[in-house]
Formats: C-alpha cells, sequence, structure tokens
C-alpha cells in the first residue's frame, strides 16, 4: 500500500541531491548510507539506504542506490477502513552518466516493490553548459508503469489484480550564476497518469484510487432522521487521468563568513483542482570540522474537485474521494542538521568524509478532513467530529565517504 507521497519525497530528499550531476562535470565517487525514520499519524516508516557511485574514465559515471521503507501503519485511513498492517517497500535504481564537452546526459532505471504494489520507471536527461559556464539549461522525461494489487480481506498473503498505471514525467530546467555570491534556478515539470484496464482483465477501465481508501456518505438523507448522524462508507472513485504542473525556483547565497542562505519556493496545479504552494528557508554555517543546518518550511493546498469529508449519500456524484491528501491542508516543518567532516586531507584511500544528523517536526493540520473514529465509536454526529491534526518526527542519520 503506498503510503503519503509527501513522506516518501521527505525521505529521498537528501539521495536526490547526492546523485544530481552538475552540468558538464561528473559526480563525485562516493558512497553514502543513510538510515531514516518517520514516526506520525500513527504510521511508522524506518529503514536502511545506500548509494554508490564509481567514475569510469573521464567520461562516465555509473551509480546504485537502494532504498528500503519498513512501514508499520494503524494510521487514521487504515483504522477506519482497514487493520493495522506491516510491509516492505524495497527500491532500487541503477544509472549512468555520459559527459562529452560541456554536455552531460544521464540515464536510469528504477524498480520499487513491495506487496500489492509494483512500479518500474525509466529516466534519461540532458543537460548543456554555455555562456562561459555560467549558463545551464537541462531537460528530461521519465516513463513509468505501476502495477496496482489489493490485499484480499485480511490474508497477507493472497493479492487480487486491480489496475496499470501509466506515468510520464516532462521536465525542464534553467539555472544560472548571477555573481560570485548568488545562483538561482528555474524548473518546470509536467506529469501525466493514467489508469489502464485491469491486468487480465476484459479491459474495462479503472481509476486512480488507492483501492484501500473509501469516501464516506451519510446513512440516511432525511436530517430530522437520527441516522443523517451516521457515516457509513464505500470504495473511492476516481478519474482515469491526471495532469499536474509544477513551477519551482530556487537560490543559493554565500556569504562572506563562509555560510550560506538556501530559498525555494514551489508552485502545483493539477487538473483535478488541486493547487499548492511551497516555501522554505534554510542556513548553512561551518564551524571547524562542524556544519550546521537550519530550515524551515511551509506548505499549503487546496482540495480537490471530487473531494468531501462527508457526502450526502451513496454515488451521489460521478467521482467521489475523501483521502485526506486530496482535501484542503497546511503543514509547517521546522528542522535541523548537524554534520561533521572527517578525513579533509584523507585517509588511505578515502579522500573525505562526513557524518551527518538532521531532524524534523512536521505539523499537519486538515481544514476539512475529520476524524471520523469519533462518529464510528458513538456519540458525536457526522460532520461534527473534530478537525484532524498530528505531529510528525523525521530523523536521519547519513554517512558519506568520497574516494
Amino acid at each position: 500500500m503506498r503510503y503519503s507521497s509527501y513522506i516518501q519525497i521527505f525521505f529521498l530528499s537528501l539521495f536526490t541531491l547526492v546523485m544530481q550531476a552538475n552540468a558538464a562535470v561528473l559526480p563525485d565517487e562516493r558512497a553514502d548510507a543513510m538510515l531514516h525514520s518517520y514516526e506520525g499519524g500513527e504510521l511508522e516508516v524506518s529503514g536502511p539506504a545506500i548509494l554508490v557511485r564509481k567514475n569510469i574514465g573521464n567520461s562516465t559515471s555509473v551509480f546504485y542506490n537502494a532504498y528500503i521503507d519498513n512501514i508499520t501503519s494503524a494510521s487514521i485511513d487504515v483504522q477506519i477502513s482497514g487493520s493495522p498492517y506491516e510491509e516492505e517497500r524495497t527500491e532500487q535504481t541503477l544509472g549512468v552518466d555520459f559527459l562529452t564537452g560541456k554536455t552531460t546526459m544521464n540515464f536510469s532505471f528504477t524498480d520499487s516493490t513491495e506487496n500489492d504494489y509494483e512500479a518500474n520507471t525509466i529516466s534519461f536527461g540532458i543537460s548543456q553548459d554555455f555562456f562561459g559556464d555560467l549558463s545551464t539549461l537541462s531537460i528530461g522525461y521519465a516513463q513509468g508503469t505501476d502495477d496496482v494489487s489489493k490485499r484480499v480481506g485480511n490474508d497477507p498473503l493472497v493479492f487480487e489484480d486491480r489496475a496499470s498505471i501509466e506515468r510520464h514525467n516532462y521536465r525542464i530546467g534553467f539555472s544560472q550564476i548571477l555573481t560570485k555570491n548568488a545562483t538561482i534556478s528555474i524548473g518546470f515539470e509536467t506529469i501525466t497518469d493514467e489508469a489502464t484496464s485491469t491486468p487480465g482483465s476484459s479491459g474495462t477501465p479503472t481509476t486512480l484510487n488507492n483501492p484501500y481508501r473509501q469516501y464516506s456518505y451519510r446513512l440516511s438523507s432525511n436530517p430530522s432522521d437520527p441516522e443523517y448522524n451516521v457515516r457509513r462508507f464505500a470504495d473511492e472513485l476516481y478519474p482515469r487521468t491526471r495532469t499536474s504542473n509544477a513551477l519551482s525556483i530556487r537560490g543559493n547565497y554565500f556569504l562572506p563568513w563562509k555560510s550560506a542562505f538556501h530559498y525555494e519556493y514551489r508552485w502545483f496545479t493539477d487538473s483535478w483542482g488541486i493547487e499548492a504552494n511551497n516555501i522554505g528557508v534554510s542556513y548553512v554555517h561551518p564551524i571547524g570540522h562542524f556544519v550546521l543546518d537550519f530550515r524551515y518550511r511551509i506548505y499549503s493546498q487546496t482540495q480537490a474537485d471530487f473531494y468531501s469529508d462527508l457526502f450526502e449519500f451513496a454515488g451521489e456524484f460521478t467521482y467521489m474521494g475523501r483521502d485526506k491528501e486530496l482535501s484542503t491542508y497546511s503543514n509547517t516543518s521546522v528542522g535541523f542538521g548537524v554534520g561533521y567532516e572527517f578525513a579533509k586531507n584523507g585517509w588511505g584511500w578515502i579522500d573525505k568524509g562526513s557524518v551527518n544528523f538532521s531532524y524534523d517536526l512536521i505539523s499537519f493540520e486538515y481544514d476539512n478532513f475529520r476524524d471520523a473514529r469519533e462518529n464510528i465509536a458513538g456519540g458525536v454526529p457526522a460532520g461534527t467530529e473534530s478537525l484532524y491534526a498530528f505531529d510528525a518526527d523525521v530523523m536521519q542519520v547519513f554517512v558519506s565517504i568520497w574516494y
């Protein structure tokens, strides 16, 4: 079962930065290992990750990345429409970068596997330096195929095929060195998702919904009937397609005392009616062998057109969803990191190394997603339950070795 995409992005962000190659320069040879932990909303995710990169000659760099999530969930969605579960997700990526002149090309293949979800992605990118290496233009494309299943009853070993999803990702970016102290980059990304026929079926199309999630409706449509205040649940109904666009602006300003200030803004919109804004700032300050990092992030979004915490009756609309990630909500994140650099002058086969620890506190607040457990337990009329909110703790321990 796919857990929150926000969590996955949060865990992968640090490794994504490690894997990015500067245009016209091959990435450094290095090995990285990370332990990550997320706990919030009665969901726990933890596991290791590794990245190994090796150059072949002066024009080729290959890398391998493995990422494992051990998931234990008794989240509000699980409590309402299922039972607590444990599972493991394993993601592996194999990629290569080619450098020729001022042009860098990269290819990668990613396989992600869990007991009820299989995803494969092929990605290609190219970047070009120009204007005396002060400017870089990059474009990329990725194509993915997901096979979605659903556990039958409570049997952890029996699954039924549910859907296939085809994903296409188009991206373009431009970065510029403004001054000796300032850089800026602008990126635009378009993603299209389409649910195709259920594997092995007669070809009947399905939708993009999570097969475990359900929408909620009133048991009676008569306000004078006591059952009007009772919730019932049914499988969500989503559109077959989704197109999303995202524009991002990121920059760095390097201060005279060797510190740096980083800022970012990201705007997102999609064909389901969601619009989101993300603003983040961070400050990095070195002290001897230590590097300190302080960061703050704000995220907010509007709801999808077909979202409602409580519908008036079953089948009220063609599309009906109650996934809290489609609701109107916001979150704030405050975090810090501490890194220690060792072997700065080399040590045997090691050119240098670092050990890092980071912690983030994320507070989620939902504007129109209510804690339906209060109604299920009895005593609280449907639609008047408490608005849902929770805090999450995210920790990472990260070791890097350059060689």
